[in-house]
């Protein structure tokens, strides 16, 4: 596992006048492969740094809307994200969504802007479940979906340490000897530093969008899908991805021994291996 900073990064400017920021690594000439970074994280944390130039991939980490160096984009959708990717000009792409960044790669999959898609320890659509959440998690689904201006409110009460501290204590013990590397705590510090630059509104924000409705059909998704959860992994997903698995027509669910949710991190090369197809 090989954490590297970025090898190129900049700016894009939309046509409705906004910016999107975003990083690079991996030839400047290869098959492009978006990556939508999971919750609170800014572009400036990627993966696959050891195989990108080897498999001819260049991984574009983009920062959404109000996080990192992305302009705010109020009242934004899952739905206006595959326009946002698609006005970066990269063409037909891979789109890779770990954790809070799947169902921004898959709304980039229903829109056809992808050719394939790799969800890696996947936020599922946890509203899709009803009854069978922890109390927790059903609570938040209820806030979300009742009161979401509320729910936004409460979310952007979250800070860079706070986020942190969610994640890293409560995760298995094979994530925690990961996150505490000292070369990877210093990377997904900063990513989680710099996604909170404009303040907390753009991962309240994501969370609402996330944790409400997806407004597309999964099951009308005409891209080969890979799931990709370690076998430890309890928090992305009620069951580990098997039910998101059977909704989406033709995925591939890979359940990796041993594995929690850094799996991004350790099996880079399978992941991006199978997306290049």
């Amino acid at each position: 596992m090989t954490i590297t900073p970025p090898a190129r990064l900049g700016r894009t400017r939309l046509p409705g006048g906004r910016s999107l920021g975003w990083a690079e690594w991996g030839p400047a000439a290869g098959t492009p492969v978006v990556l939508c970074p999971g919750a609170g994280t800014s572009r400036w944390l990627g993966f696959g740094a050891g195989v990108v130039d080897e498999l001819g991939v260049r991984l574009i980490s983009i920062d959404r809307p109000g996080l990192g160096d992305s302009d705010p984009d109020p009242g934004r959708t899952l739905s206006s994200w595959p326009a946002d990717v698609a006005a970066l000009g990269l063409g037909e792409v891979r789109v890779v969504g770990f954790s809070q960044g799947a169902p921004f790669a898959l709304a980039c999959a229903s829109a056809g802007l992808a050719r394939r898609a790799a969800i890696v320890s996947g936020a599922d659509e946890v509203a899709f479940f009803g009854e069978g959440l922890p109390d927790r998690v059903r609570d938040l689904v209820d806030f979300v979906a009742a009161d979401p201006a509320g729910a936004e409110k409460f979310f952007g009460s979250f800070t860079p340490d706070a986020l942190w501290e969610m994640i890293v204590p409560g995760s298995p013990e094979t994530d925690r000897s990961i996150y505490r590397q000292p070369d990877f705590t210093r990377a997904y510090r900063r990513a989680m530093d710099e996604a909170f630059a404009q303040g907390p509104s753009g991962y309240a924000r994501d969370t609402v969008l996330a944790m409400g409705r997806w407004p597309y059909a999964l099951e009308e998704v005409s891209v080969p899908v890979d799931l990709w959860y370690g076998e430890m992994d309890t928090g992305h997903s009620p069951d580990q991805g098997a039910t998101l698995a059977r909704r989406i027509p033709g995925a591939r669910r890979h359940l990796v021994p041993g594995a929690g949710g850094a799996v991004l991190w350790t099996h880079a090369e399978p992941i991006l291996r199978a997306l290049l197809g």
